[in-house]
């Protein structure tokens, strides 16, 4: 019942961060898998290309709207613009979230995942404009 109620609603930032803090479902399964242990406040990357790989990720699938792109092209002009020498940046457009501890959190799938993935990409965002 809450997978459907949380895939099927909008979900405040504080309820899905205490969601994924407990690592419990209704059923009793785990949600920390899904951003491997780390708590929704604490996502961020390590690097430029990473993040502009995740927001690549994001723009893609219409997790943000508004000026990802914009944030997304600054980050690359600050690599050179390449995208395809940058190993984090491939990882992010693949959806694959570099913490720089040695963590790492796959934002690709849907149900759930996709709304544990906005709001990272959300986070991201916000991480990827403190960089420019």
């Amino acid at each position: 019942m809450l997978v459907a109620t949380l895939s099927c609603a909008p979900v405040a930032h504080a309820q899905l961060s205490n969601l994924l803090n407990q690592g419990k479902d209704s059923a009793g399964g785990g949600l920390g898998g899904l951003t491997n242990g780390m708590s929704l406040g604490s996502l961020t990357s390590n690097s430029i290309g990473n993040v502009a790989g995740v927001l690549q990720l994001c723009a893609k699938n219409n997790y943000l709207g508004g000026d990802t792109s914009s944030v997304k092209d600054g980050l690359m002009s600050k690599l050179g613009g390449s995208s395809s020498s940058d190993g984090g940046y491939k990882d992010g457009a693949k959806g694959i979230l570099d913490s720089g501890s040695g963590k790492k959190v796959d934002l690709s799938g849907g149900g759930l995942k996709e709304q544990v993935a906005k709001q990272v990409c959300d986070k991201i965002l916000q991480q990827g404009k403190s960089m420019l």
